[in-house]
Order: structure tokens, then sequence, then C-alpha cells
């Protein structure tokens, strides 16, 4: 089953399953699954389709940026063409392009320029601040958060993504954390803090959320 969605040739992949509702996503852009039960016909799920034709545009609006996205190597904000020599020794930016024997050797490279920056930035920033108690940092991947200060264990640990976005972004979660110690909430005195350190901080907000 194929529908045109906006002059775009979409392979609709139906899943059955034993399911109440029927769930529709983008596996890519070039597939939609639909997930229902044994009982719903593919006349049933094309008017389903034709009724929810807005939502799909803006699903497949979404997948297309995430794919755009995965088809380059980002580093603080700047995209690049990841190419893959197996004569190249170490990681080279030339350009528009980054150079790498493979993806373990670009990955690598990622994995610990991420901790040198994030460590160092940290460093950098936390001497503006008074009275900060002594923490750990830590760095890992997450879905929803991009800091997250844990005053239980005295840790700070930062959304390992940041890498890919400009520098000053990191420095306003930074930042952005560390105020934390002086107030656990999101009050407007909290707020206040993070102004302090970093002016345009609705506008870092913004960014990161797009």
């Amino acid at each position: 089953m194929q529908i045109n969605l906006d002059g775009n040739i979409i392979n609709v992949e139906i899943i059955r399953k034993p399911n109440k509702n029927i769930y529709m996503r983008f596996i890519n852009k070039d597939t939609l699954q639909v997930s229902c039960n044994k009982w719903v016909n593919e006349k049933s799920i094309k008017n389903l389709l034709d009724n929810n034709w807005a939502s799909l545009k803006k699903m497949y609006q979404k997948i297309s940026i995430v794919e755009e996205k995965n088809q380059y190597f980002w580093y603080l904000g700047q995209k690049y063409n990841p190419i893959y020599l197996e004569t190249i020794k170490k990681v080279v930016f030339d350009g528009p392009n980054i150079y790498a024997k493979d993806e373990k050797m670009l990955n690598n490279f990622l994995k610990k320029e991420t901790e040198r920056i994030f460590k160092g930035e940290v460093e950098r920033i936390l001497p503006y601040f008074d009275n900060i108690p002594r923490f750990s940092l830590k760095i890992r991947n997450m879905k929803t958060r991009w800091g997250v200060n844990n005053q239980g264990n005295m840790t700070i640990t930062l959304n390992s993504e940041l890498i890919k976005k400009d520098l000053d972004l990191l420095d306003y979660v930074i930042i952005h954390e560390l105020c934390h110690y002086y107030e656990p909430n999101h009050s407007s005195r909290f707020w206040s803090h993070v102004e302090k350190y970093y002016p345009k901080y609705k506008e870092a907000r913004k960014r990161l959320k797009n």
C-alpha cells in the first residue's frame, strides 16, 4: 500500500498487533508504519490516513529534518560531510568535510572531544560563581534533559548531545545547572541568577528547543 504525500511516495507498512487503537509513525522518509489489529482492513486504514492528512504532513516534516541532520557530522554547531578513507590515521577537518578511517574512529573522536570540551567549559565558568560546593561532572546521552543537577549525590550531568550545538549553548546549560545550587527550583529568583551570568538565556532556551 502506498500514499502520495505532497508528491512524495510513501510506503505504508501495516503491522498486525492486538491493539485496541491504531498507531502511526514514520520509520523513515519512505515508510509509514501503521499498527492495528487484524480486523482493520486497508480501506479503513486509507480513510484514517485521509482524515489525518495534516498530522501526517507534520510527522513527515519532522522525520525529514531528523534524516537530514543524520546525514552530517555535527560538531559545535557546525555540520560536516563525513568522508571515510582507510589511509586516515586521525580525524581531520577540511572545510565542509571531516575525514576519518571509519565511523568508529569518528565516534571515538567525538566522545573524547565531548569530555575535553565539557570539562574545560565547566572549569572556565566555575570561578565566576561563589560558594559552589564540590561536585562531580557526568556526561551521558539523555532523551529529555540538557542537564541535571542532582544535589543528593552532588553531581551535575550534561547531555552529550550538546557537543553538536553551538558552544554558547553548552555554556548556558552549565550556568543553568550551577545556578541550581543557589535556587533548587525554577522560581523567578532562580532565573534572576541565570540572567546575571547569561543575559540572553531566553534566546538560548528557544535555540535548544529548535
